[in-house]
Parts: C-alpha cells; structure tokens; sequence
C-alpha cells in the first residue's frame, strides 16, 4: 500500500507528548512489511534542518486558502535510522516561530496555519506524483485531511479509489473555531454549515467531529478508550457523534518502538541491563542520584517514584499533589519529575525542590536523555491520569523493569495488571476512583512489596516480559487500512 501519513508532530523532529513517538513507529514498521509510507509535518522554526539531513525539493506548492492562493515549498529528509521519506512543509508566516501548537496557549491562528497544511499536502502529494492508497490523519489539526479528500477530491483519478483514517489521540482537543472564521479558509461554502452538518457541533465549527464523520475508518490509541468515549463521562461531548460512527471505531493499542526505547539497546543508561540482569538496573539508579547530588549518607535505597509527563489537569497531578508532600517529607520516597506545563503546576514541584532538594528532584522542561534515564533508574513510575486515551510511558517503563502505579482507564488499563502475591501475576499497581484516598492506598501497596525480595524479582520480572511492540500495532492499523480501502472499492465500484 501507498500509505500518506500526515501529521502535526513527528519524534525526533517536533515532539510535544507520545503522539511523536507513535506516528514516528508506525511507517518505520510498515515499511519493514514491505509497504510504501511517506509522511508530512510542517517546517517548524525548531526543525535543524542541517543537523536532521533535510534538503529543499525545489518544488513550489500554490495552496488555495479563501479568495487567494498562499505558497509552499517542500524539504525532504528522512525518519532517522530508516528509509521513510519526511516531508516539511514550509511557510515562514505559519511556521517559523517556535513550538507546535503554542504553549501555553494556542497560537491564535492555529486555525489558518493548519488549514493551509492539511491542503498544501494535497498539493504535495501532486507535486510528488504519489498516489495514495491510505491517508492516515492525527487529531484535530490534521482532520481536514478526510473532508477536502471527499469534498473536493474524490473524484479525481488519482485519489478516486483512496480511503481516509482518522486516528483519535486526545479526544479533549477538538479545534472548536467560530464559522465565519474558519470556513472561508477551508473554501466550504456557508451553506454546507447549518445545524447537525459534518462540519457543525453545538453552533460552532468543531474539526475533530469533522474528522470522525468524513473519515472512513476511525482509530483510537486503545480498546478501552475507544469504549470509554462512547460514554458521555468520556466522551467530551461528542459521544453521540462518535455512537453514530461506532460500526467504523476501532481501538488500536499505542506501542512500543524497542529499538529505541528498552533497556539492552537505550544509548542513554551508564550500564544497559535486562531481564535476567537486574542488578544493573540498581547501577543506573545510583548513578541518576549522583548526577542529581544524592549522596550514599542520603540513602539511594529509598524507593524512587519517577514521572515524565505533562503538567496539565488531565494527567492526575491534583490528586498527587494533595498526597506527595507528606510522603517526601517522612522519608518513605523520593520523588524525580520531568515535565512541563501549567504554571500553578511548575510552582508547586518547584517550591518542592526547594524544601526538599535530596528528595524531590525536579527538572522543569522537556530532555529527553532525562526522561530515559528517569524511567530505567526509578522503581515505580505514577501516572494517576484522570483520563488516558492510551500512554506510552507506563508501557517503557514495564519495559524496563520500572512498576507503574496507574488510575485503571484507558490505555493505562489495557497495559497495567494489579500484582497478586497468591499467582504471582500482574505488573503493577492500579487505582479505579479517582480520588487522593484510592490513589495513596496503591502507593502503599506497592511499596509494601519493595520490601519483599521474593514479590519485587517477580513483579519486576513480569513487567519486563510485557509485549507491548509497535511492529504489533502496525499490524493492526494494515488490518484497519485493508478494511477502509474495501469501503471505499466498493462504493466507488472496483
């Protein structure tokens, strides 16, 4: 298959949370199947052109934006250590400026910046002489992929027998934009807007719901996600859209790239390890204490609860924060953060720093050297997510031998198995209301069996066996791209 992926970020080139990491495994493994990925993300300002390899086409894009014509140009390099193509869209007005999104508000004219990407890549894909089998969208910023592929598309020879897949990350992000704004740019004529439209929701336009209902084929990050946000707890308000689409909804679980991210290949790690060599997992904890200027006198035996994640709401940190403090503070944990986001947030582990610099070691920011040499030196890893379409971090850490102690949703419970000492079973340590009280009763729990050699080999051992592999993941997205195409063949009568 000729499979176009397009996409607002892409590791290692512009990364703001797992959504990277996943669409940079996924064309990486489907190449290894023998099929045909290219993939588009815009040329951000952040982008080292030089250091990444990437070269200028010399090919000019003319992409129709309202009443006018705006222009493009096109560099193309590869995704490091294989043979997919990477495409940067370039326009200096949208994209030379720093971050993706903006942070930590949007960009106010995200609206415009990703209309004109999503049609440049049609543009693109001209200029290139492709002609996809699969394009392949990510959330909101990319969602207009499907509608101008059937709106405006279809019926051309070359995308004619082409199926759309929208994959859902986030549902909480959903680009909600007032009509009058937005649409002109989209070249939608106002009178395909109106109330219960593909392109209407609640008297505004709303693209992820536009994504969900001209795509094909809907993906979520994992099975129970995509149960949960039928529901109208998780469904962010579009739960009633996304039940009339449900024969097309498919949960997919996230994987793992290995290659990159395990213990016995990490570049990263004083000493790399696996399985049956756990001991140097204990190596890679001191030296990330004497990195940190934790001392032997300062007991590095102390369990040591990392996090490297967002710091939004959604991430579970209020109900941390009413339970961190107290455990710090009486010795029964260290506690290693990487992250960044809201402020209230940032302050908050910050002034822990500063109360308590040998116990709360806290790195503001995003590095990713740091985030795999917190995951291998920690013994447990906290994610107590109010909601989590899937996540990946727990899924390194099992990898490397690092307990998660998780709220049981989403992707978090499709990975995460609560330990029985009976069986000797599970992974890790699970919480199901998401309340402070339910959360520090599983803390307690795991650190009851940090004492015990017998269960902590076991536990330890049994994440470390967890397949959680891209190359599985990628399988099951050709499951879903074979069943979008046989869609779309047969209505359009091959």
């Amino acid at each position: 298959m000729n499979i176009v992926v397009v996409e607002a970020e892409l590791a290692p080139f512009a990364k703001a949370g797992g959504l990277a990491d996943m669409v940079r495994a996924l064309p990486v493994e489907w190449s290894k199947f023998g099929h045909s990925p290219v993939v588009f993300l815009p040329k951000y300002k952040g982008i080292d052109v030089d250091y990444w390899n990437f070269k200028p086409t010399g090919l000019k894009l003319n992409v129709p934006m309202n009443y006018w014509t705006e222009y493009g140009s096109l560099w193309e390099g590869r995704i490091p250590d294989s043979d997919v193509p990477v495409y940067l869209v370039e326009n200096n007005d949208y994209f030379d400026r720093y971050g993706i999104y903006g942070n930590p508000d949007e960009y106010a004219d995200n609206y415009r910046r990703f209309i004109f990407f999503n049609r440049a890549v049609f543009e693109a894909i001209y200029a290139l002489n492709l002609k996809p089998d699969i394009i392949h969208s990510h959330d909101y910023h990319t969602a207009l992929m499907a509608a101008f592929l059937k709106s405006y598309f279809i019926h051309n020879q070359r995308f004619k027998y082409t199926a759309s897949v929208f994959t859902i990350h986030n549902l909480a992000y959903q680009g909600k934009f007032q009509p009058e704004l937005i649409l002109p740019y989209m070249n939608i004529p106002m009178e395909e807007y109106y109330p219960g439209s593909w392109f209407e929701h609640h008297g505004i336009v709303n693209l992820m719901k536009t994504g969900i209902m001209f795509a094909d084929k809907i993906t979520t990050v994992s099975p129970t996600y995509a149960n949960e946000i039928k529901t109208e707890f998780f469904g962010e308000g579009l739960n009633e859209v996304l039940k009339h689409r449900a024969a097309d909804l498919i949960g997919i679980l996230n994987g793992v790239y290995y290659e990159e991210w395990s213990p016995e290949n990490d570049q990263y790690l004083k000493i790399k390890y696996d399985l049956n060599n756990l001991a140097s997992k204990r190596i890679n904890k001191i030296h990330f204490l004497e990195e940190k200027s934790v001392q032997q006198e300062d007991n590095p035996d102390i369990p040591l609860f990392g996090m490297v994640t967002r710091l939004a709401e959604q991430k579970g940190i209020d109900i941390l924060m009413q339970i961190l403090e107290p455990l710090i503070a009486e010795g029964k944990i260290r506690f290693a953060l990487l992250g960044n986001g809201e402020h209230r947030y940032e302050n908050y582990f910050n002034y822990l720093a500063s109360k308590y610099p040998r116990n709360a070691l806290i790195y503001i920011g995003y590095n990713t050297e740091l985030s795999h040499k917190i995951i291998a030196a920690s013994d447990y890893l906290l994610m107590p997510s109010r909601f989590e379409p899937c996540g990946l971090t727990q899924m390194y850490a099992l990898r490397y031998g690092t307990i998660p102690i998780v709220h049981q949703v989403g992707g978090l419970a499709d990975t995460v198995f609560e330990y029985n000492y009976e069986q000797k079973t599970g992974n890790g340590f699970t919480f199901y209301h998401y309340d402070s009280s339910d959360f520090h009763y599983a803390i307690m729990r795991a650190l009851d069996i940090y004492q015990q050699n017998e269960h902590w080999l076991q536990i330890r051992q049994n994440a470390m066996r967890a397949d959680y592999s891209s190359m599985k993941t990628a399988a099951e997205y050709l499951k879903t791209f074979n069943w979008a195409l046989e869609k779309v063949r047969g209505v359009n009568g091959l």
